[in-house]
């Protein structure tokens, strides 16, 4: 009893922050889960997995551009929703364990990179961050995305500090499983294989070798995909980062206005351009006088350039899931220089003021604090639950209004109940339709082919359950 007194006394202000950190990400966690079409998607392809229906060798492609990550998010989460008993806010609960989690693993793996205030200050942007909190209240796979960068690039390190064989084996593995849960973590590879290049010795090819075994090994039903598809992933993710958007010919300034939306949305403020450049260019500056020193600082500046400048080259909208792979390495980097300046008397007082103002800035975006949930689960449970009752044959359509809109959340608790509408994509068209509108829709008059394709139709029946209109549609 005496030690655990004594650990949690040496430790009471990280205890502090997990505690804080934990309660941001679980509070009213069940009423603002977000389950929509890609959740929906999900849980339908995961519970497929459990019950050995299907064992998927690619998994989601992107919203734009029709490139596929892998498998490895759905294999990974799989369990808790097995945990749960098939009920969705389990996956929720997956990514909310392994981003508490990831506060953890950062306090260690900083503190022993760097030191013990740099994991503190480190540790409290990350748990009071609302966009990493936002990504651990709902299950999608670029949520896990910070954690298993932070993995990738501490791996990495390690295997050029220790040149242990099983270093070099994880940093291939977890570089593959942060490719998988975001096509942009590509952008990793050219710094590592640079670093690699640069400390290359004949006598650690085996090391090397082992690096690209990790990742080949994991990697590999999605290489044999794009093998079997003539490349058809890595053409659509060159021609999606090159032709994606507007085309812009300045990439400079798209340099400067990716650096300045990594800010933005880090601290949830729209900085002054001119304060962002001033940032960038004080990085750069001291990037290049610890270029020779042996820090490990150095290594995160360098992913976090690399990163920055490979990006800058996609032209589309930056979402803030686009950054996952930024956000810890900037933090870790803004971590670093706050801690030195701790070391002085005057200084120390600003570094308080600017967490303090972290804080402040993200705290008004902790929606989840002030205003009600819209239980999203429990709305798609109810619609479906009431369609169920509904459905009169196995043969039936079913589709949303406007078109995709959370459709398959529906469509997975109709599956828990064993009822799967009929294929639209193989143009199966059954005896009876049924239509969720999330807003006043005209069937008759409408533009959807997935409405279209039911042929003429009249309207037998039409419902408003939970602030949606359901109809039932039937052949004339």
């Amino acid at each position: 009893m005496r030690r655990i007194i004594n650990i949690l006394t040496k430790n009471w202000l990280l205890i502090l922050i997990i505690i804080f950190g934990f309660f941001l990400r679980i509070y009213r966690f069940p009423e603002y889960v977000q389950f929509l079409a890609d959740q929906g998607r999900d849980a339908i392809i995961i519970k497929r997995i459990i019950t050995l229906e299907h064992l998927p060798a690619i998994g989601p492609s992107t919203s734009i551009g029709q490139v596929y990550l892998g498998p490895f998010y759905y294999y990974f989460i799989a369990p808790w929703l097995l945990i749960f008993n098939f009920e969705p806010i389990g996956l929720a609960f997956g990514v909310l364990f392994f981003s508490t989690l990831f506060l953890l693993i950062n306090y260690f793996i900083i503190k022993e990179l760097f030191n013990k205030n740099i994991a503190l200050i480190s540790t409290l942007l990350i748990s009071f961050s609302y966009v990493l909190i936002e990504f651990s209240r709902f299950s999608w796979n670029p949520n896990l995305l910070p954690l298993f960068t932070l993995l990738t690039v501490y791996f990495f390190i390690k295997s050029l500090k220790t040149n242990q064989w099983f270093y070099y084996l994880l940093a291939g593995c977890f570089l593959s499983f942060s490719i998988q849960l975001h096509y942009l973590s590509l952008f990793i590879i050219p710094i590592i294989g640079l670093i690699y290049l640069i400390n290359f010795k004949l006598k650690n090819l085996k090391n090397y070798l082992l690096v690209i075994f990790g990742f080949l090994f994991f990697s590999l039903p999605l290489l044999i995909f794009d093998l079997r598809h003539n490349f058809l992933n890595s053409k659509n993710f060159f021609k999606l980062i090159t032709n994606s958007g507007q085309q812009k010919t300045n990439y400079l300034n798209n340099f400067l206005e990716t650096f300045n939306y990594l800010n933005q949305y880090l601290f949830n403020f729209k900085i002054n351009s001119i304060l962002v450049l001033i940032i960038l260019f004080l990085l750069i500056i001291n990037f290049i006088f610890i270029i020779k020193k042996k820090d490990h600082i150095k290594l995160f500046l360098s992913f976090f350039f690399f990163l920055l400048f490979f990006f800058s080259f996609y032209s589309g909208p930056k979402h803030p899931h686009y950054f996952s792979n930024l956000y810890p390495i900037y933090i870790i980097i803004i971590s670093y220089y706050l801690e030195y300046l701790t070391r002085f008397k005057l200084e120390k007082f600003l570094v308080f003021i600017f967490l303090v103002s972290f804080i402040f800035l993200n705290f008004q975006k902790y929606s989840f604090l002030f205003y009600k949930g819209n239980n999203q689960i429990e709305h798609a449970k109810k619609v479906a639950d009431f369609i169920s009752k509904k459905i009169t044959t196995k043969k039936f359509n079913f589709a949303v209004q406007p078109d995709g809109w959370q459709e398959d959340s529906y469509l997975y608790f109709l599956e828990l109940k064993n009822l799967k509408p009929l294929d639209r994509k193989k143009v199966e068209i059954g005896d009876e339709m049924f239509v969720v509108c999330g807003q006043l829709c005209d069937l008759y008059n409408t533009n959807s082919w997935n409405i279209k394709m039911f042929g003429e139709f009249k309207i037998k029946n039409k419902w408003i359950i939970d602030n949606v209109e359901i109809y039932k549609l039937i052949h004339k």
